[in-house]
């Protein structure tokens, strides 16, 4: 009970959250300006979104990354859907984006569901960079310094030398960072002797700056004494605008110590695989609603399964629209639903691993799992339920514009394009569902290369009728244009990476052959899906017919390896809806679970603790019968009232 106590109070102690949200333009502009001129840290940014499939996955690992990096950087996330200054001002354009700033100017940026080694890599960097720019030079040191390399220099002359490093910097008064470290690398170079620096901010500083950050001091409500500031009704209205920002950022400062993460709640619906020492009886690879469905579904048959999957969920946990077409379901998203199946599969027993399998090895018994981080796993049975990546257009411009408005996700960057014109290239459930979405908000044109939707026809209607929808038969998309974006003065330029963004698209008759040029801020790809198989090349069959796809024998998910089983979007090439998935990962589940046993691969685990428990209850009959058995009572000092003198008497 005491460790619960301590347990409960270091919980409570340790409420604050590692990651900061942002609530406001200026709580950003303060928090930069407080590290780059106070603590010297830098500062990490994740620029998100609630319905966006990679900014769920990348969250947990935000988080945990911020963690194991507290005392060296700071990190911070902002809604983009929330902040559209911060998200227009830093030219965010695809969802997630992580930014590193130091000094307050940004020095680098990443985009996407990157993972948890770049992220760690970039932080790495940006802390190394901080630490370097941790540097000022004064004149005092500077003066000492020539009169031993160069007594001839004069004070004039060694002030103007000083004066030039303060310029360079940009900041104050003083020749510090960057600037501090380029003179003396040069006076390095020319007098084979470096000038004493020191450092800009100290370790006691940084802890005193960074307590402060969020916690307010007692000295915030100080005892009443005659005011020394003008009368409310005297102060001027930039008087007052200032007191307000100070009051504002006060209260601020003070929510912040009582918040909580909001990814605790996400986290907490699924239970962490611990390796044991025997094979997996069953391991499901995938977290979309086949993966989730043949999880619900051997978890309750006492299969105890791990499923191994990022935890974005498959292509329905970024569907921003409401899930209409899965029965029993109503006014619900995407993520919703894959949030609920994860629950429920967890409630039956089902573990969790969050990583990426690479490659499968069936060439011995047990199977063999290969993942990116956790490594080897050995298993009896594996559901393959991997879903299916976006197929992309393969035309110039597309993968040089990716991340500045060339997407196959509409529900993670489509609001970055509020009031703007976009394009939507396709024709299926995919394009309407997509275009549907974009409209709420953006001026949509649909490209299309027939003169029909494939989409379910409540969902064609619905896009033609749309009145911010405009729709181009025939035709296709031959070039995405682009352009470079302006840097913001002050910021360091990158050469060998200029960012860009879209600016139109060249279109091309499918009849008529003619090209022609459309203005654009976006262009949303959406011409279906490839199963995500790669890994299982070499291993089990594929279709024929339909390339990429895991073949199947009969009406079973059994495929050409005994104990592989394939269900969702890697084996069905016709149907290919969550409902369908969902159904398919049930059946896999079932005919994984009769397979077991038809091998006589039960539960290890009991049935060595069952072993192990007869050989000692047996070994204790014959101690029994040879009269020497232990007698833990004899440890008590001989016979005790009210016990038994042997445990086999009562045997």
């Amino acid at each position: 009970m005491l460790l619960i106590f301590l347990a409960a109070m270091l919980h409570f102690s340790v409420a604050r959250p590692v990651v900061r949200s942002i609530r406001s333009a200026h709580e950003f502009d303060r928090l930069l300006n407080k590290h780059a001129t106070e603590t010297g840290l830098p500062v990490v940014v994740d620029f998100y979104s609630d319905g966006c499939g990679p900014c769920r996955m990348m969250a947990p690992i935000f988080k945990k990354v911020a963690a194991d990096y507290a005392d060296k950087a700071v990190f911070v996330k902002v809604d983009t859907n929330a902040q559209h200054e911060l998200s227009s001002r830093y030219q965010i354009r695809s969802l997630p984006t992580f930014q590193w700033f130091i000094g307050g100017k940004r020095s680098d940026e990443a985009k996407g569901g990157i993972g948890e080694g770049p992220l760690r890599q970039m932080t790495d960097k940006a802390i190394r960079q901080a630490e370097i720019e941790n540097v000022q030079l004064e004149l005092e040191h500077l003066m000492t310094y020539f009169s031993e390399v160069n007594p001839e220099k004069t004070a004039a002359d060694v002030e103007n030398v000083y004066n030039k490093c303060v310029e360079m910097n940009k900041k104050g008064s003083r020749c510090q960072g960057s600037a501090a470290n380029n003179l003396v690398r040069k006076l390095r170079k020319k007098y084979k002797k470096s000038p004493k620096t020191t450092a800009l901010f100290s370790a006691e500083a940084k802890k005193v700056k960074e307590s402060s950050d969020t916690k307010p001091t007692q000295k915030s409500k100080p005892k009443e004494k005659p005011s020394t500031g003008p009368n409310l009704h005297l102060a001027t209205k930039e008087q007052l605008q200032e007191e307000l920002e100070k009051r504002l950022d006060e209260e601020r400062d003070a929510q912040v110590e009582n918040e909580t993460d909001e990814e605790e709640e996400a986290l907490d619906d699924h239970y962490s695989w611990v390796p044991g020492p025997f094979p997996e009886r069953v391991t499901i690879v995938g977290g979309g609603p086949a993966g989730l469905a043949a999880a619900v579904y051997a978890a309750r048959a006492g299969l105890t399964p791990l499923v191994i999957a990022p935890s974005m969920g498959g292509q329905l946990q970024g569907k921003g629209v409401d899930v209409e077409n899965y029965p029993g379901l109503h006014n619900v998203t995407g993520p919703a639903v894959i949030s609920a199946m994860r629950k429920q599969a967890a409630f039956f027993g089902t573990v969790f691993e969050e990583d990426m399998v690479t490659k499968i090895d069936a060439s011995q018994r047990p199977l063999r799992v290969f993942t990116n981080a956790t490594g080897a796993i050995e298993t009896h049975s594996i559901i393959v339920a991997t879903g299916a990546d976006s197929k992309w257009l393969g035309i110039e411009g597309e993968y040089d514009l990716r991340g500045g408005g060339v997407s196959s996700c509409a529900t993670c960057d489509g609001f970055l394009y509020s009031g703007k014109h976009v394009l939507v290239v396709g024709g299926g459930d995919a394009a309407a569902e997509d275009a549907m979405h974009l409209a709420r908000f953006a001026k949509v044109t649909v490209i299309h290369r027939r003169d029909a939707f494939r989409a379910s026809k409540v969902l064609a209607d619905r896009v033609k009728n749309h009145p911010n929808i405009k729709i181009k038969w025939n035709t296709v998309v031959d070039k995405i244009v682009g352009k470079a974006i302006e840097q913001t003065e002050g910021e360091d330029v990158d050469l060998d990476n200029v960012a860009k963004v879209v600016t139109g698209a060249v279109l091309r008759g499918v009849e008529s052959e003619e090209l022609h040029e459309i203005n654009c801020d976006a262009v949303f790809i959406a011409i279906g899906h490839i199963p995500n198989t790669a890994f299982l090349q070499g291993v089990v069959d594929f279709d024929p017919e339909h390339n990429g796809y895991v073949q199947t024998v009969g009406q079973s998910t059994k495929t050409s390896v005994a104990g592989i089983f394939a269900a969702g979007d890697v084996s069905d090439a016709v149907y290919r809806q969550a409902i369908t998935s969902a159904g398919s990962g049930a059946a896999a589940a079932l005919d994984a679970e009769r397979w077991l046993s038809e091998e006589g691969l039960g539960n290890e685990a009991a049935e060595f603790e069952a072993e192990l428990l007869a050989e000692i209850m047996d070994n204790s009959s014959d101690h029994a019968e040879a009269g020497s058995g232990y007698n833990a009572y004899e440890d008590a000092g001989g016979r005790m009232s009210g016990m038994k003198e042997t445990v086999t008497s009562e045997l």
